[in-house]
């Protein structure tokens, strides 16, 4: 029987995650595997998907899920755990009367510490985190072991959990002059909408900072542009993706 992975999340035209794999399966010649794209509209499809679907092995999970797929899994694995998100799942197959088995586990973070790494230097120590959903759990929980105090940013900080919160309206000079490192999680700038960013005020962004986009199509978002018009370093998602699949991988294979 082949084996199935996949990806859940709606929608899905911008991932470049199909891709990565099968091209991944193709190099090293592994014609028992396959990656499907699962745009599914509501997490509640989940049952139905796995049981239609006996092959399958290991599902990777994008927006806007990360959070809302826990309740339907049976386990999850310490990191997941801890950070609150998951964004892969580890699939044992049904035997006998015993149903399917689902961990959950969270390779953003593996992804994100390897990618960002090479990145940081001694200013970085405070970090502004633009977006409150599961890809920004997963960012707080590495900078947070590296030592970097983070605050989030968000539109509505009346539902804000932390009270390290600011509102977008706050974010002034000084604000971004004492945080030499941002973060976007969100999907703003993200293909087809390639011209929007974060609304922050670039014109405060130096030399000293670093922008970090999590999307990685475009290439080049309108966020990094804008912070590398300031003499920004600025870097996209892309390293992160390819580190949290092979992660994905190494974890669906254990």
């Amino acid at each position: 029987m082949q084996k199935k992975y996949g990806l859940i999340g709606y929608p899905l035209s911008h991932s470049f995650s199909k891709a990565y794999f099968t091209e991944k399966f193709e190099k090293e010649n592994r014609t028992d595997c396959e990656y499907e794209l699962y745009p599914i509209t509501d997490i509640s499809q989940l049952p139905q998907l796995i049981k239609d679907n006996p092959g399958l092995c290991g599902l990777n999970v994008t927006i806007p899920y990360k959070e809302s797929v826990i309740p339907y899994l049976d386990e999850l694995d310490e990191t997941a755990k801890a950070v609150g998100a998951v964004n892969c799942i580890k699939i044992s197959a049904a035997s006998g009367l015993q149903p399917s088995h689902l961990t959950g586990y969270n390779t953003d973070v593996y992804g994100f510490r390897q990618s960002i790494k090479p990145f940081l230097e001694t200013q970085h120590e405070r970090a502004l985190i633009l977006g409150t959903g599961g890809a920004s759990k997963a960012v707080h929980h590495v900078l947070k072991e590296i030592g970097i105090d983070c605050y989030f940013v968000t539109r509505d900080k009346s539902s804000a959990k932390s009270e390290k919160v600011f509102s977008y309206d706050e974010l002034n000079e000084y604000i971004i002059r004492a945080f030499k490192l941002i973060v976007n999680t969100t999907p703003v700038g993200m293909f087809p909408d390639v011209h929007a960013a974060p609304e922050i005020p670039y014109q405060y962004i130096a030399a000293s900072h670093l922008l970090y986009d999590l999307v990685y199509n475009p290439a080049e978002t309108e966020f990094m542009k804008r912070g590398k018009a300031q003499g920004a370093s600025v870097v996209n998602g892309l390293s992160m993706l390819k580190q949290q699949a092979e992660e994905a991988w190494r974890t669906w294979n254990k």
